[in-house]
């Protein structure tokens, strides 16, 4: 019976990567020139640290465009709401998250019940597995969650036939 798993998974290079370009590309603006910033990567939760919350903003943008250009989608991550205030610096940290969460499985799973397509879908811990008799029927089902706005990057793995 045909079979694909959606999973929600952050690639670790990538994301390393794009703290890198970031990093360079700060260090070479002419606005960021004599300030102190550090940009860290430490378990999935990046770390932007400087002298304002405006200059934290600014490398929160210039740090999305570095993941967008590598591929990793920031859209998932977890972001404080207000920068950290410590002392005279502000630090905003983004958290990536791995796997699907209960909830948003179980959104996954009704989404696909009450299209009323000709595929099951379970919980099988942190990813969802669905199975169809076609493969046609499964392609329309990832068309389906791929064009519903849910706030969590998918991918769609081990598709079986």
């Amino acid at each position: 019976m045909p079979s694909f798993d959606i999973v929600s998974e952050v690639d670790e290079v990538e994301l390393r990567n794009a703290v890198d370009n970031a990093r360079r590309e700060l260090d070479t603006r002419f606005d960021f020139r004599g300030v102190e910033k550090t940009i860290e990567l430490k378990d999935l939760t990046v770390a932007l640290t400087t002298e304002s919350d405006f200059q934290v903003r600014q490398m929160e943008d210039v740090f999305r465009n570095a993941c967008a250009k590598r591929g990793v989608s920031a859209a998932g991550a977890e972001v404080d709401d207000e920068p950290e205030h410590s002392g005279k610096l502000f630090t905003l940290r983004l958290t990536f998250r791995q796997g699907i969460d209960q909830p948003m499985a179980k959104k996954i799973i009704k989404l696909l019940k009450d299209s009323k397509m000709k595929v099951q879908a379970s919980i099988q811990g942190d990813k969802v597995r669905v199975t169809g008799k076609k493969r046609d029927d499964l392609q329309q089902a990832i068309a389906l969650v791929k064009k519903s706005e849910l706030e969590l990057p998918l991918q769609y793995d081990n598709f079986r036939d």
